[in-house]
């Protein structure tokens, strides 16, 4: 609330007029800042119909910083006119003064000046009248005094133009007595105390009334987050699709899950450590699926199932190294060996959503810790074409249609391929996932009949996240630097698709 001093000074202002008064003047006449009494006023009307105020707007011409110091000293044209003696004055140094620039162009459109320019002494700047009448510091001064009723609107717009006067939009308000008012200020109560009911004395106080058009306190509530939102709809996509989640809860691996199971030869430059972030303690794995093992080691090593393999020595101590899984593929390594090891092949349809680890460089489009979609197909005579068909469906359901697929190569998968997605934002194609067909070398050591293929594509969540809502830099979506507020104000739900 408002100073009860400045209140009651207004209150007493309000008495001695009858038709009411500008909030302007009472500032002027109280000699305090007009915004001290807007607030003096709003304390007033929250006391209830002590005063009633109407809110108006006028507009009035000020004079800028520049205008206040022409008005004072003279336009610029004059302080040139007044500097040049009855010799003239070169023109290089006319233009050092303050204002000599725009001085000698208006004074020379008003003909007071005019230039020599065969000079001998260089260019030369002389008088072309005896006096003169300096009509823009006139006309400000007027406006200075409250008189610019007196220009007419084109003069007023050419002094603008100048950027020397300025049109002001002024909110003030008129100020009339209210149905209860009195230039004393009562207190009024917002609460019934127990103490007040005890005594009595709630007869005598005066109560704020309740304002039942007030909106109450916003509930706190959570906010999701655009990549989980993303990540449900890509989940309830899969399961709509007749996909089961895979289990993906153990972020650190073996070398031998996230390698070597996968046909990915030892010397593979992704498993460097400028590639794969490595686990210090506990360093190594001690316990596979020995039988299991020495198919791998030895398809790698000699070859098989149709393969020369990679023709290498196989080292144990290498697949038995710890790291941060670089791809949940190795959870999808895991799952089909478990499904080889059934007494009977049945077809399935598996996937996965959660995050994995790469040392990579920090840019726009890339970060060490993201999340990979995982999607497995295992059946008999699945092909390429049932990998895109597959794909178009998937995306579609997403809302986003702009695919292109690309040939690539991978050691587990092939044929292998990269997938593209339109960003409108960025403007450009952005890669968006990796696919295949799983290899014979990768599968028929787990013991998976040699009739089944299996179609497997890992995808990322926080491009096509990024594709959705129109975020250009990933690390705006992930990490330090993500502004909540984008979290608060993205919207509950999208009715895009």
């Amino acid at each position: 609330m408002a100073d009860t001093g400045l209140l009651e000074s207004l209150l007493r202002l309000v008495e001695k007029v009858d038709g009411g008064i500008d909030s302007q003047d009472v500032a002027v006449s109280l000699g305090v800042d007009h915004q001290a009494i807007v607030g003096a006023v709003k304390s007033l009307q929250a006391l209830g119909e002590v005063i009633s105020a109407e809110q108006k707007s006028s507009k009035h011409w000020e004079l800028t910083g520049e205008g206040c110091e022409i008005a004072e000293q003279g336009s610029h044209e004059a302080r040139v006119f007044n500097a040049i003696p009855a010799e003239g004055l070169p023109q290089n140094q006319l233009m050092k003064m303050q204002s000599g620039k725009v001085g000698f162009s208006k004074a020379m459109s008003n003909k007071w000046i005019r230039l020599d320019k065969a000079h001998e002494g260089g260019p030369r700047v002389f008088k072309t009248v005896e006096t003169i009448e300096d009509t823009v510091r006139d006309k400000l001064q007027l406006v200075q005094k409250g008189q610019s009723a007196k220009l007419e609107e084109k003069e007023k717009n050419e002094l603008k133009k100048r950027k020397l006067l300025a049109e002001v939009t002024v909110k003030s308000y008129w100020i009339t007595k209210g149905s209860s008012f009195s230039t004393t200020i009562t207190k009024q109560e917002t609460e019934l105390t127990p103490e007040m009911i005890a005594s009595g004395s709630w007869k005598e106080k005066k109560f704020k009334p309740y304002n039942f058009e007030a909106m109450g306190v916003a509930p706190d509530c959570g906010h999701l987050h655009p990549l989980m939102k993303v990540r449900t709809q890509f989940r309830q996509i899969f399961l709509e699709m007749g996909f089961t989640e895979m289990p993906t809860n153990n972020f650190i691996e073996s070398s031998f899950w996230n390698f070597d199971s996968l046909f990915q030869p030892q010397q593979h430059p992704a498993r460097d450590q400028h590639d794969t972030f490595f686990i210090s303690d506990p360093a190594l794995a001690h316990e596979f699926p020995q039988e299991y093992l020495e198919r791998v080691k030895k398809v790698h090593s000699e070859g098989g199932y149709g393969s020369q393999g990679y023709k290498y020595d196989w080292k144990i101590e290498e697949a038995q190294k710890n790291l941060l899984r670089t791809h949940t593929t190795a959870v999808s390594a895991r799952m089909l060996y478990k499904l080889a090891q059934q007494e009977k092949f049945t077809p399935v349809k598996y996937f996965s959503i959660d995050r994995v680890f790469r040392n990579e460089t920090l840019d726009a489009t890339h970060l060490a810790e993201f999340h990979q979609i995982e999607g497995v197909v295992a059946d008999y005579g699945l092909t390429l074409g049932n990998l895109m068909g597959i794909l178009h469906q998937f995306f579609t359901k997403l809302g986003i249609t702009k695919l292109r697929f690309k040939p690539a190569y991978n050691p587990y998968t092939e044929p292998s391929m990269e997938v593209f997605s339109y960003h409108e934002g960025l403007k450009k194609w952005v890669e968006v996932g990796n696919s295949g067909v799983f290899r014979p070398e990768m599968l028929l050591p787990m013991g998976l009949p040699e009739g089944v293929s299996v179609i497997a594509w890992g995808l990322s969540l926080e491009r096509p996240t990024m594709i959705k809502y129109g975020i250009n830099n990933i690390r705006e979506l992930v990490g330090h630097k993500v502004n909540l507020q984008m979290v608060y104000d993205s919207p509950i739900c999208r009715l895009d698709s």
